[in-house]
């Protein structure tokens, strides 16, 4: 007789940290591999060309039900899948819902969870909270690109916003660029500016200058590299002239350069994965910029008006992957551009299921020994 049975690993948030879910260094190892997949072509994602961000569930301003929850800032659901090959072989799912209104509760903006699936049968492998999963690897994303794009010699770091997201970019940007020695800071709200240089002080010693800074240009000005990872719908607006030769622009989020800048030979544009951005111009209508604020966005805008060409755009994962050249010179100006991707939270979730099992983490919960109705 054949084992039917069916057992899944659920994992809280105290096990994930246990797991190692703030290993950074792992992480953008991992984030690593990812991109070599997607370079080879080795994953499926959602939608008509299988690279869709995700499916999302947003609300009415005015909805016909009494019950049904009504639009607000950040109010919605998201379910984002993916398949990812390689060593993991394995589906998998972020599913969350989002509500600014959490943070009054003490609760996140956004709760998270990640299952995983068996790519055959389809069997649940696991549950786990995702929170953490997601914060570390969208903040691991800039330091795979720093790898290979940012100088090896970078010193300077410029981080504009001060959240979680640019605490967790700049625990990747300073694993791949060690070397950095000065960090310049810039937040509309400067209490959480000096938040985040405390915690780089009391954690990076070989740190040796912290400057919490006035305006964008001050924190930009002589930086080798310089992560945007601001929330909200006021994009931060970044000049050429302000852009020191040779810096390296992590971009994960909104941000507003100057077109005659984007279209010229000045800068090389790189992105995660130019497919999901044509899943998006599937999904969203033009001008796509003004709806996400995300470079790659801003790229669709511009190819659309016939002023850029996809050719001026390469991806990261076909960089690593060997299909095209990184890094060319010490002066060359690189944008690099991310939207976000369930392939992330699969690989990472993936990764700490293993660890978990390594180290007896986890509640094993039971789906069935013979299913029901097979």
């Amino acid at each position: 007789m054949e084992n039917t049975r069916v057992d899944f690993l659920y994992l809280d948030e105290e096990e994930m940290i246990e797991a190692g879910v703030k290993d950074m260094h792992q992480c953008v190892g991992v984030m690593e591999e990812v991109f070599s997949l997607l370079g080879q072509g080795d994953y499926i994602m959602g939608g008509k060309n299988h690279n869709s961000h995700g499916i999302l569930i947003s609300f009415p301003d005015e909805p016909q039900f009494p019950n049904m929850p009504k639009n607000g800032p950040d109010r919605r659901f998201m379910a984002m899948t993916a398949y990812l090959g390689g060593r993991f072989r394995v589906a998998g799912e972020k599913w969350y819902g989002s509500n600014k209104e959490n943070l009054s509760k003490g609760l996140p903006r956004s709760i998270l969870m990640v299952m995983l699936n068996d790519a055959d049968t389809g069997a649940p492998l696991a549950l786990m909270s995702g929170n953490l999963i997601s914060a570390f690897r969208t903040g691991a994303i800039p330091g795979v690109g720093a790898k290979y794009l940012a100088k090896k010699d970078s010193r300077v770091l410029s981080l504009i916003a001060a959240g979680v997201i640019s605490r967790t970019c700049f625990l990747s940007l300073i694993d791949s660029r060690p070397g950095i020695e000065t960090v310049k800071i810039y937040d509309i709200y400067r209490e959480s500016s000096e938040k985040l240089a405390a915690f780089i002080k009391e954690n990076y010693p070989s740190v040796k200058e912290i400057c919490v800074c006035g305006s964008i240009e001050e924190a930009v000005k002589d930086a080798d590299i310089i992560n945007v990872a601001a929330s909200g719908k006021i994009y931060p607006k970044i000049e050429e002239r302000w852009l020191k030769p040779g810096a390296f622009l992590s971009l994960p989020a909104g941000i507003e350069l100057e077109e005659e800048f984007l279209t010229s030979g000045r800068c090389r544009r790189v992105v995660d994965n130019w497919k999901m951005y044509e899943a998006w111009s599937e999904e969203l209508t033009k001008p796509y910029w003004n709806i996400m604020g995300l470079i790659g966005t801003k790229y669709l805008d511009l190819i659309e008006d016939g002023k850029l060409s996809v050719s001026q755009i390469d991806n990261l994962g076909e960089i690593i992957a060997g299909k095209k050249e990184g890094r060319k010179d010490d002066r060359e100006i690189i944008l690099f551009g991310m939207g976000g991707m369930p392939v992330y939270d699969v690989a990472w979730g993936f990764q700490m299921l293993e660890n978990a099992r390594k180290k007896g983490l986890g509640t094993t919960l039971h789906l069935w020994d013979r299913p029901d109705m097979a």
